[in-house]
């Protein structure tokens, strides 16, 4: 039997050999000259290449091969670790984890990018040439996927034990080309070759049921019990990398899902002559994990997401009580041992599964299951669109999980029963609150499940949380007060800094001291040295170089050459109405119409920079990319307006290019309709690496404020509450254009397809849609936006008030760190303590 008690990992050290001197081995050694045989080893026995033949990318895979070894000492102790220990373990179920490159991440976290760059100089090679062949892993589309990475990154740095689940797409989302302007989807490739990071696992594999039917059934106790029959079943096999803690032994575990055929290949079809037929079965059952969200507009792009959310909770789930059994503790104790975290809707069927396995697979009573399941989950909110809180048609998820619908219609009688009981003669709220909707044919609502079967709910920023608790959520937070808290996203200084901006980490180094990293509340300490002239050259000429290392990937990548020395004002984030690309796009012609009418006007030199994907079936955001493009081409022709503003849209927008992106902002566009983004994780990016932000009293936004003081933020626009108070009041955006000239000669230039070469058509839906619909209030906030540029122009005429508002922004930064976020959640709703994991 294991112990049932937490210890420091010291204390298990007698089971273990002692610690040999590693300085010269060659897969432990962290010196340079260790490293480099390491990496001569991998290139000749892992990689099959010699130096004469090798190129760049055989020296990554090699580097990174090298690099793994020194991380697999550290994983294998924290893996024994917990079956030594027995903690609770957080699991973190998201079906996104936008990682970006392992490599130099990596580098950071074992402290071996100099021993690693002097390693790879003595062979020939600059270590960012290494770096820059890795290919960012596809397995996230945006905030939600590189939230759940930070959390990670974190969780190993703060010595938490920690699993995060997830899927292994074989295609990431799509890659980002631009045609003619009009945003092309590209197969996304990721896996093309291979991940040096990741360590197959066919021992470890579950079997995932679809369709078929359920039959009830008396067991040996005379109990009444139900067998699912399914109609198919496949195999999720696992793939798991290692999540390396900064300066620290601790290295947890992501381990992704690849779906596989039970039987790949039918003897009988092959032997009558159908080649075709013998390999369906795995071409059928493989299609699960193909592609990371597919297209969901038609209905069999709903279908395919629905199963890969139920492929990669049950495989979660089932690999969770397979570790219960492996350390002989008892299926009662499953809550006690692990905290599971639902990364929004889209792993809240994990609510059901969980107790189908509990009450059909491991025979426990239906209140022993429920208590166990509720203890186990907490659910974080990340929209405040009601539209965006997923729904699944009945009769689709009757057909694809037969016994989860009679599960849920289960939990849902002995729920509002309780709300009855709680709000007697209220049907109103009943059907509200139910987790089957009724309005436009019956759906199930993942949101309401996820609510009702976890002990906690959050959202992801103050205010977010607090519209939350009286809007969407409102019914819940009423009944169940308790459960609601609010833990503002943060992101990892290690990647978004001291990786993606060397200059200023060092710069940060020599001021503070290394222990900013870990402990981001000594960033304080630069409120004592933002007046400071000789820091402030330091801190510019940080900044200048940042931006002249955008301004050369721009200029490759798109034809466009931009000045470093001008303001860069950049917006990237997913292409979406509400977070109003097209109000920044509003101003920029602004501007053009002002230069072209007075060409002695005299404004500073502005970059406008761009980038972010749209959803493959949103037709608006698509028409947005094209629309920030046909502007781009016709300032940046333009003579007479191209010497003090250009417009440049960087495809493809992903965590690679992003430590490119973030160090380089002077401003930050974070302009969405106040009440409708959750936090936003970007704008803490920008914000960290010192940019300004201009924004609306939105998401994390608020706080970001709060910590850098109001005179250091350009602030605009309607507050949620007046953003409410004017759609009840019945908003006519054609009001606000007919009240501003300069507003309707700037939709009228747009319309009559000045920037699209004569052609109206291209930008009537767009233009139409704000004069008559605007439902996220662009026109309202147009006139008050237009106003706080003219403020962001004054500002950057005085370049010393610039660099101390940029100083002070990193300076009051820290509250911002996945840390602090990953701590409240172990605090506060996981109740977890950390490990320390000896060498």
């Amino acid at each position: 039997m294991k112990r049932d008690t937490y210890q420091d990992a010291s204390e298990i050290g007698a089971n273990k050999a002692a610690p040999p001197d590693t300085s010269s081995d060659v897969r432990l050694g962290m010196l340079a000259t260790s490293l480099k045989q390491a990496v001569l080893d991998h290139l000749y026995y892992s990689v099959g290449r010699f130096p004469a033949v090798a190129g760049p990318t055989d020296y990554y895979r090699a580097l990174a091969l090298a690099i793994r070894d020194r991380m697999q000492h550290r994983w294998i102790n924290t893996t024994q670790t917990y079956f030594d220990l027995n903690p609770k373990i957080a699991c973190y179920l998201s079906a996104e984890f936008l990682m970006g490159p392992h490599l130099g991440n990596n580098l950071v976290n074992l402290h071996l990018g100099q021993e690693a760059r002097n390693a790879l100089a003595d062979l020939g090679y600059d270590l960012d040439t290494i770096l820059a062949c890795e290919i960012e892993p596809g397995l996230g589309n945006g905030g939600l996927g590189r939230l759940a990475a930070c959390y990670l990154d974190s969780l190993a740095t703060l010595r938490y034990l920690a699993i995060g689940y997830g899927i292994r797409y074989e295609f990431g989302i799509f890659e980002q080309e631009l045609r003619d302007g009009w945003q092309s989807e590209i197969t996304d490739k990721w896996l093309r070759q291979g991940n040096p990071w990741e360590i197959a696992k066919p021992h470890i594999f579950y079997y995932v049921n679809w369709g078929g039917r359920t039959e009830y059934y008396q067991d040996e106790r005379g109990c009444q019990r139900v067998r699912w029959i399914p109609y198919r079943v496949v195999k999720g096999v696992a793939y798991d990398t290692p999540i390396q803690g900064y300066g620290v032994n601790n290295c947890n575990t992501l381990r992704l899902w690849s779906a596989e055929a039970v039987e790949s290949f039918d003897f009988q079809a092959f032997n009558v002559g159908d080649y075709y037929q013998a390999v369906n079965e795995k071409l059928v059952s493989e299609t699960v994990t193909k592609v990371l969200y597919p297209n969901d507009e038609p209905a069999a792009g709903k279908r395919l997401r629905l199963a890969q959310q139920y492929f990669f909770v049950t495989c979660s789930l089932q690999d969770m009580l397979h570790l219960l059994d492996l350390a002989y503790i008892p299926v009662e104790s499953f809550a006690e041992r692990f905290a599971i975290q639902l990364n929004d809707t889209h792993p809240s069927i994990g609510v059901a599964e969980l107790m189908r396995l509990l009450v059909d697979e491991r025979r426990l009573d239906w209140d022993a299951a429920w208590a166990i399941t509720v203890a186990s989950f907490g659910y974080t909110n990340h929209t405040l669109l009601p539209e965006a809180l997923e729904t699944w048609p009945l009769p689709m998820f009757a057909e694809l999980l037969p016994r989860h619908l009679e599960i849920i219609y289960e939990i849902n009688r002995r729920f509002l029963d309780e709300v009855r009981s709680h709000f007697p003669g209220d049907e109103a709220r009943v059907a509200r609150m139910s987790l089957i909707g009724e309005e436009g044919g019956k759906r199930v609502r993942m949101a309401h499940l996820a609510v009702v079967g976890s002990h906690a709910v959050n959202g992801v920023a103050a205010l977010h949380t607090k519209l939350l608790e009286a809007s969407i959520l409102k019914d819940f937070h009423e009944l169940w007060p308790e459960r609601f808290s609010n833990k503002t996203n943060g992101v990892t200084p290690r990647r978004f800094l001291a990786l993606s901006n060397p200059g200023l980490r060092e710069l940060l180094d020599r001021t503070l001291g290394h222990e900013w990293l870990t402990e981001p509340d000594r960033l304080r300490k630069l409120d004592a040295h933002s007046d400071d002239d000789a820091f402030q050259r330091d801190w510019r000429a940080v900044k200048f170089g940042n931006k002249q290392r955008l301004a050369s990937y721009i200029h490759a990548r798109t034809g466009i050459e931009i000045n470093p020395a001008w303001l860069f004002d950049i917006q990237v984030k997913r292409i979406h109405e509400y977070k109003r690309q097209h109000l920044n796009v509003l101003h920029i012609v602004t501007m053009y119409r002002r230069l072209k009418e007075n060409p002695a006007l005299t404004i500073p030199p502005r970059a406008f920079i761009f980038g972010g994907k749209a959803a493959p079936g949103y037709l608006m955001a698509k028409r947005i990319i094209k629309l920030i493009n046909a502007v781009a081409e016709t300032i940046n022709a333009d003579p007479n307006v191209n010497r003090r503003m250009k417009v440049a849209f960087i495809p493809n927008f992903n965590v690679k290019n992003a430590h490119l992106i973030y160090p380089a902002a002077d401003l930050s566009e974070q302009i969405s309709t106040a009440g409708k983004e959750a936090s936003g994780t970007g704008n803490m990016k920008f914000m960290l690496n010192g940019a300004l932000t201009i924004g609306t009293l939105d998401g994390a936004n608020v706080e970001i404020r709060e910590e850098a003081g109001a005179d250091n933020f350009f602030l605009f626009g309607l507050t949620a509450d007046e953003a409410e108070s004017i759609k009840r009041a019945g908003y006519r955006p054609r009001d606000y254009m007919a009240g501003n000239d300069e507003l309707r000669a700037v939709l009228e230039l747009i319309g009559t397809g000045h920037f699209s070469r004569g052609d109206a058509e291209v930008f009537r839906p767009l233009v139409d849609n704000l004069i008559h619909d605007d439902p996220f209030l662009v026109l309202a906030d147009y006139a008050a936006y237009i106003a706080c540029q003219e403020q962001v122009n004054s500002a950057w005429q005085d370049a010393q008030n610039w660099m101390r508002m940029s100083i002070l922004n990193t300076a009051r930064s820290g509250k911002f760190s996945s840390d602090r976020a990953i701590t409240e959640y172990c605090e506060e709703i996981w109740n977890i303590r950390p490990v320390t994991i000896k060498n």
